[in-house]
């Protein structure tokens, strides 16, 4: 039984080997070896296994490219891959063989059975790969040339903000869309790009991070139907001598919870002042300004939330309506934008150079909650990273706008399919059953506000493109 089982062992893995092969372009290679796991799972308990890398194979195939159909050549040689040429005892039956064969003909290839190993499989291996035929049957629906294959998923193309490419990218949100028919592909774009400047024609559905950015998608689209699946409030990602040193400044309050004072960060930068500057630095004693670094406002919707919060602040703390208040604001603001150089189109790139690069290159990344619950559930974040909620912050509700009844049908499922919230919480996002994102940040002990009281409304779709037009003009 031993050198069963390990021959059994040997096979599978020159299976998943062949898949991850055939179908490397297509599919990961975690996608591949998952696919295999869950079939063989189908098999677990039975005694005869003689037969069973050959059905995990033909199965996963169908199940990773829909498409194809498997001829008898390709039978003939995972046969030869599976179980060999080797012989067995003879002197079995004829009429055992005929039997088996009209059992398992629709499964095992007739190569297999004529085999001399196959000859030795006793009546009850009969009756299992009965059993098999059976359960395959109710499974499987048969193609025109015999073989089984499994329904065709609906292609479904989306753009969405970076913020989410991991979540799409999961395996595991991949096979729970496959249960409902779908394979969803999505292209990353900047919020604020998707709004503005991406062709919305070649999409199903568009997944900007605010309701701004989704109010602009609908306006140029002409729909009216959206879907909020989850949110996420914006923060600042840091590192613990950074946020000992702006707790000294007065900016940084630590607690269950560390907090950022953006009115009292708002007067230092209006001030210039840069790091080598603040009392008692000797850590991070470097001649640059005391920023927040963000994304282009131009492109990218986390750089307009936080413009959002900034302009609350220095409106007295109060939304920003009328001309007025957008030119006072815009002046203030200003050169939190103007001063950082270059910045990128969309809010994965400074927080990747966050993770990678240290407090060297970005010592504040103003981020969404979601990327940095994220990267500490798989494991990415180093032990003197911190999380820091602004006082106030802003709620960014990532919102479907469905282009067509495809997209409609991923914008409810992503709002109420249970697996898939699930997995958006470990992903980092609030979903609309904010109790999974509780369990899954208690799991990893990680300090988040659940409550976030002190928040702010982003302002009215019209007054944030007159802030985000009088910022983009004073980088010229």
């Amino acid at each position: 039984m031993a050198v069963d089982a390990a021959r059994e062992e040997k096979a599978l893995r020159e299976v998943t080997n062949r898949l991850v092969e055939d179908y490397g372009e297509a599919h990961p290679a975690e996608r591949v070896e998952a696919v295999v796991g869950a079939v063989r799972k189908r098999f677990e308990g039975h005694s005869v296994r003689e037969f069973v890398p050959i059905l995990v194979e033909r199965i996963a195939r169908r199940e990773l490219d829909p498409t194809r159909s498997m001829n008898a050549a390709t039978e003939v040689d995972l046969t030869k891959a599976a179980v060999g040429e080797e012989g067995s005892p003879d002197g079995h039956p004829a009429e055992t063989t005929s039997v088996f064969a009209a059992v398992a003909g629709r499964f095992v290839p007739a190569r297999l059975v004529e085999n001399k190993r196959a000859l030795g499989v006793v009546a009850a291996g009969v009756v299992v790969v009965l059993g098999f035929a059976v359960i395959m049957a109710v499974r499987q629906t048969d193609s025109p040339s015999g073989t089984t294959a499994a329904p065709a998923l609906t292609t479904v193309h989306g753009v969405a903000g970076s913020e989410k490419s991991a979540f799409f990218d999961d395996p595991k949100v991949a096979d729970a869309l496959a249960k409902h028919g779908f394979k969803v592909e999505v292209e990353p774009a900047g919020s604020r790009q998707i709004a503005t400047s991406v062709d919305l024609s070649k999409y199903d559905f568009a997944f900007p991070s605010s309701s701004a950015a989704a109010e602009l998608v609908q306006r140029k689209s002409g729909v009216t139907g959206k879907y909020v699946p989850f949110s996420s409030p914006m923060a600042i990602a840091t590192f613990k001598p950074i946020a000992d040193l702006l707790t000294q400044a007065g900016i940084v309050q630590p607690g269950a919870t560390t907090t950022f004072d953006v009115e009292k960060y708002l007067s230092l930068a209006e001030k210039g002042v840069q790091w080598n500057q603040l009392e008692g630095n000797s850590t991070y004693s470097v001649p640059k300004n005391v920023l927040v670094s963000t994304t282009d406002p131009r492109t990218s919707n986390s750089a307009a939330m936080y413009l959002a919060v900034t302009a609350y602040v220095a409106n007295d703390n109060t939304i920003v309506r009328g001309a007025k208040a957008e030119d006072f604001a815009v002046s203030r603001v200003s050169r939190l934008f103007t001063r950082q150089g270059f910045t990128e189109s969309s809010s994965d790139g400074p927080f990747k150079d966050y993770l990678s690069n240290g407090m060297g290159t970005v010592p504040m990344a103003w981020i969404y909650e979601a990327q940095y619950v994220d990267a500490a559930v798989h494991n990415q974040l180093k032990p003197d990273m911190v999380l820091t909620y602004p006082k106030p912050t802003v709620m960014s509700q990532h919102t479907v706008v469905p282009l067509d009844d495809k997209g409609d049908q991923i914008g409810k499922l992503l709002t109420t399919d249970p697996d898939l919230q699930r997995l958006a919480a470990e992903h980092g996002f609030r979903p609309t059953d904010v109790s999974l994102f509780t369990n899954a940040t208690a799991a990893h002990q990680l300090p988040v506000d659940v409550n976030l009281v002190n928040q702010v409304s982003p302002p009215d779709y019209d007054t944030l493109e007159h802030l985000l037009d009088g910022v983009a003009k004073s980088y010229n």
